[in-house]
């Protein structure tokens, strides 16, 4: 230890001394003074103290007898000398005591890199197990359902169709009409260079047809659709509801998930037929605008987008609203405890079906290309 004094003083009158081997602290030791003392007193710490002189501590917070006992772990269990103020030294025993009780959990091992990746490796492929079995309990659920078709909740499917489907009909024909608009003025811009204009019409048409329409409406199912099943099945499973009905022997996959799967499926198909319609209206005011009349337009139309082109997107609509039917209802019978449970299952819903949908876009993008359609 230096033998020269090293002194730290509080805004608040707190003095520290450092002298030879002992580390003194006089005057009141509240919160603020030992935040104030504590990066210096750490520091005297580990330069080596052999004691810690208390007695002229006046008045003593439990932040202050915090910063004692830390000062002497760090020293080595360094002796105290309490102070001299009885309550002041009864505060130092009892947060001591509490210390000793109690204390602080010792530091993660370090981690190396090849650990670290099979812990990330193990990690994914639970949770591609977890993803999987799920996968099977409703197609389990399913091929029980074909079985005892009788076991489908109606008025609970209609009740779904209605949420997800009838109640997302004015957003789709309000971004369908905008998006069609976008379209024939962003696709008029470079075709007036070429003189191009006529062909207007035919893009935009096999744009909303084939992909735009589809994706727009996943998007519009996967924000409104998936982030309410997860949070009405998470806070079901917060609640224990669905425990008490595998309780009473019904099963939960049956019971609440095939209706919305099913109810996300049907709509799909529909809100992307609405955002094709819509997004070809939209088009086609753009296209009157530019002195192009609607005879010409509907004859372009009629002679490049085809009815497979059509059925190919309802097909990709359909495929997108089951996925994000089982993704949403996977998210909310997951939910985890604690207060932010539900809304990061809403959360894991919405950004899951995202995701789901691109990578199934690109899949499909791929599939159409090798078939030439």
């Amino acid at each position: 230890m230096q033998g020269d004094e090293d002194q730290a003083t509080a805004d608040q009158g707190a003095v520290m001394e450092s002298a030879e081997d002992t580390l003194r602290f006089s005057g009141p030791l509240g919160t603020a003074e030992a935040a104030s003392l504590w990066p210096r007193a750490m520091e005297a710490a580990r330069r080596g103290v052999r004691s810690i002189d208390a007695r002229g501590v006046v008045s003593l917070s439990g932040t202050g007898a915090v910063l004692l006992a830390e000062v002497a772990r760090h020293a080595g269990d360094a002796p105290i000398e309490p102070p001299g103020e009885h309550s002041a030294a009864e505060t130092l025993k009892r947060m001591s005591d509490a210390l000793a009780a109690a204390p602080a959990p010792p530091p993660p091992p370090r981690v190396g890199l090849v650990t670290r990746t099979g812990q990330l490796a193990i990690g994914t492929v639970k949770q591609c197990q977890t993803r999987v079995g799920f996968l099977g309990e409703v197609m389990l659920g399913w091929a029980g359902l074909l079985a005892r078709p009788w076991r489908l909740r109606i008025s609970e499917l209609f009740r779904h169709l209605d949420e997800a489907g009838t109640r997302g009909f004015a957003l789709c024909i309000l971004l369908g009409t905008l998006i069609g608009v976008i379209l024939a003025f962003q696709s008029a811009i470079p075709m007036r260079k070429f003189g191009a204009e006529t062909f207007v019409p035919q893009l935009v048409g096999i744009s909303l047809v084939r992909e735009l329409g589809p994706l727009i409406a996943a998007i519009v199912l996967a924000g409104r659709t998936a982030s309410a099943y997860a949070a009405e099945l998470g806070t079901m499973k917060v609640n224990e509801e669905i425990d008490a009905l595998s309780v009473m022997g019904i099963d939960p996959v049956a019971w609440l998930v095939l209706p919305r799967i099913l109810a996300a499926g049907l709509v799909m198909p529909v809100l992307a037929l609405v955002m094709d319609l819509t997004g070809l209206v939209g088009m086609g005011f753009v296209m009157q605008g530019l002195g192009i009349p609607p005879s010409m337009v509907m004859n372009s139309l009629q002679d490049w987008v085809s009815v497979g082109d059509l059925w190919g997107g309802l097909f990709k609509a359909l495929i997108f609203g089951l996925t994000i039917g089982l993704i949403g209802c996977r998210s909310g019978l997951k939910t985890g405890g604690g207060p932010r449970a539900v809304g990061d299952a809403a959360t894991s819903a919405v950004v899951g079906s995202l995701v789901a949908v691109v990578v199934l876009d690109g899949l499909f993008a791929i599939i159409f290309f090798r078939l030439g359609w």
